[in-house]
């Protein structure tokens, strides 16, 4: 079903509208905003080889990769290279690196090349802030520092694998490595609330889309949310991807024998997974779109049963799901028996994206995980005919993260080499 959604867009997709971003009426369409999703699309046919072996997606996913993929390497604005460029460039080395496509001296040197360069490239992307430390900005601006970008911050993991580092002004060299840590800890302190009176709304695990900096002093200011509904409420896509990107981040750190920052980042992991299962999700693992959407009230009792993605009342995000249930079985993978309710946690959340009623299984729907938004605050989102909100559709971002979760699954279940972007 996965391959056949692949082929469908494939088929369809006129490239020069740019990337596919969500479905309408089955079909993707492009939304300008950032160019985010296009790793998206063709790291999800190399997904499709590495589960399947059918070598027509590796050769989709390579060629589409070194055809289509270079301006997002050297693409200063944005902050979304972690997106793009792993998962297209990264999936192709690490394919290589495990055996599974055949060693070429010259392929390898060109992947290895476009990943440093985007490492380089999303380090660049620099503002200091109190204390000495500082944060890779969003394309809001050097005062905006998003929670998104703790899973982009795979692309410096990587370039900093490879021996490279960033060359600033007088030929001064920056440590990939360090940037990576003074992000992630910024994002650990002040994306993410524990509970310890930061605010009058500091719920433990709770997460801010969006935190605001004096670009002057480098002064933390506020939280903001340019997605989730207010700056005081919990976005759930932005809860997924903290989850996601820290637990990411722990692998990456006990690999590389450094973890100076393991225990900031460990508080922040357990803390939005807590949040997650406790207050972000349904009884089936799947969340609204915010903790504070505004009639999520007449929902009664939403937690305490499955998601409804047909309400009429708020819409559910299937794609905060989807990445959720990565994060949560790498922290549980990550603790061993002490991460035991995180796994199973994450396997409650996959157990319910791979079925009825998200999974697509109409032949012309161009996605393959229903129930996913966007942008609920600009309204972009398609509303069906009859319905008050948004349901039935898909998203790029979505597809590919139930993806890369069911690859990582099929991966455990069958004894197979652990699944990680940086082996």
């Amino acid at each position: 079903m996965s391959g056949e959604k692949i082929r469908l867009i494939e088929r369809s997709w006129d490239l020069s509208k740019g990337a596919p971003v969500f479905t309408v009426r089955g079909r993707y369409s492009a939304r300008g905003w950032t160019e985010w999703t296009q790793g998206f699309q063709y790291g999800s046919a190399i997904l499709q080889y590495d589960a399947t072996g059918a070598v027509e997606f590796l050769e989709l996913g390579r060629s589409r990769t070194v055809g289509l993929m270079a301006p997002h390497l050297s693409h200063f604005g944005v902050h979304d290279h972690g997106f793009n460029n792993v998962s297209t460039y990264g999936n192709l080395l690490r394919l290589m690196n495990e055996g599974r496509i055949p060693e070429n001296e010259w392929e390898r040197n060109f992947y290895q090349l476009a990943l440093k360069v985007s490492g380089a490239v999303q380090a660049r992307r620099w503002s200091r802030i109190q204390g000495g430390d500082g944060f890779i900005y969003s394309f809001n601006g050097p005062h905006s520092l998003f929670v998104d970008t703790i899973r982009s911050l795979r692309s410096l993991a990587l370039a900093h694998k490879l021996g490279h580092a960033l060359k600033e002004e007088n030929d001064s060299t920056v440590s990939l490595l360090e940037r990576l840590k003074a992000h992630a800890r910024a994002t650990a302190t002040w994306s993410v609330y524990y509970g310890e009176g930061r605010d009058s709304y500091d719920v433990r695990g709770r997460v801010a889309h969006e935190a605001i900096f004096n670009t002057n002093d480098g002064n933390f200011r506020c939280t903001n949310s340019q997605q989730g509904f207010s700056p005081f409420t919990t976005w759930t896509r932005g809860l997924a991807w903290a989850i996601c990107g820290f637990a990411e981040q722990l692998e990456f750190l006990r690999a590389t024998g450094d973890e100076e920052i393991t225990p900031l980042l460990l508080k922040a992991a357990r803390a939005t997974s807590d949040f997650y299962i406790e207050d972000a999700s349904c009884a089936d693992g799947v969340p609204y779109w915010d903790t504070g959407a505004p009639n999520l009230h007449k929902l009664r009792d939403w937690q305490a049963r499955p998601a409804d993605p047909c309400n009429d009342q708020e819409p559910v995000d299937s794609s905060a799901a989807a990445i959720a249930a990565q994060g949560l079985l790498r922290l549980g993978n990550y603790l061993g028996k002490a991460g035991r309710r995180y796994w199973q946690a994450g396997l409650t959340v996959l157990d319910a994206l791979l079925g009825e009623p998200y999974i697509s299984d109409h032949p012309r729907h161009q996605g393959l995980i229903l129930h996913s938004v966007y942008h609920r605050p600009n309204g972009w989102d398609f509303v069906p005919r009859g319905r008050k909100v948004p349901c039935g559709e898909s998203t790029m971002w979505g597809d590919y993260h139930a993806r890369e979760a069911a690859l990582y699954m099929l991966r455990v279940a069958e004894g197979l080499p652990y699944l990680a972007f940086f082996t």
